[in-house]
């Protein structure tokens, strides 16, 4: 079964997030009102609605790691993450936990970064080499 995840939350400031998720991102947008904004992260759907964001704390230990939580997040093939941190990189954006490899040599093996979007939801973006590793144990 092929399915789409749809996931709603707040953000302070529709303008900004249009910039960052459809500019910096590179995601489409979809209907609107002027209270919320969906767009189609990478394949999924995002419906961002003005509000205050949901608090969020540092921890989840993984790896070495003490990671925000909760936080989205979206796993790619590997040439398209590494694209979208040249583009993120190239835009300015602050990392959290900058690009990485994450399990080296382990199975999962991943390239991962966190950033924030413009009103403080993190995010998460993995990248794997082959997706049968996204399950691995």
């Amino acid at each position: 079964m092929k399915s789409v995840f749809h996931l709603a939350y707040h953000v302070r400031d529709l303008d900004a997030a249009r910039a960052f998720y459809g500019g910096i991102l590179g995601c489409a947008e979809g209907r609107s009102t002027d209270t919320w904004v969906d767009f189609d992260f990478f394949g999924h759907q995002i419906s961002l609605h003005l509000g205050e964001p949901f608090q969020t704390t540092r921890t989840g230990k993984v790896g070495d790691h003490m990671v925000m939580m909760p936080h989205l997040g979206v796993v790619l093939p590997l040439e398209d993450w590494l694209a979208l941190a040249d583009r993120l990189q190239a835009a300015g954006v602050e990392f959290d936990i900058p690009p990485v490899v994450r399990f080296e040599g382990e199975p999962g093996e991943q390239r991962t970064m966190f950033f924030f979007d413009p009103s403080g939801n993190p995010i998460e973006v993995k990248g794997f080499r082959d997706f049968a590793g996204v399950f691995a144990v």
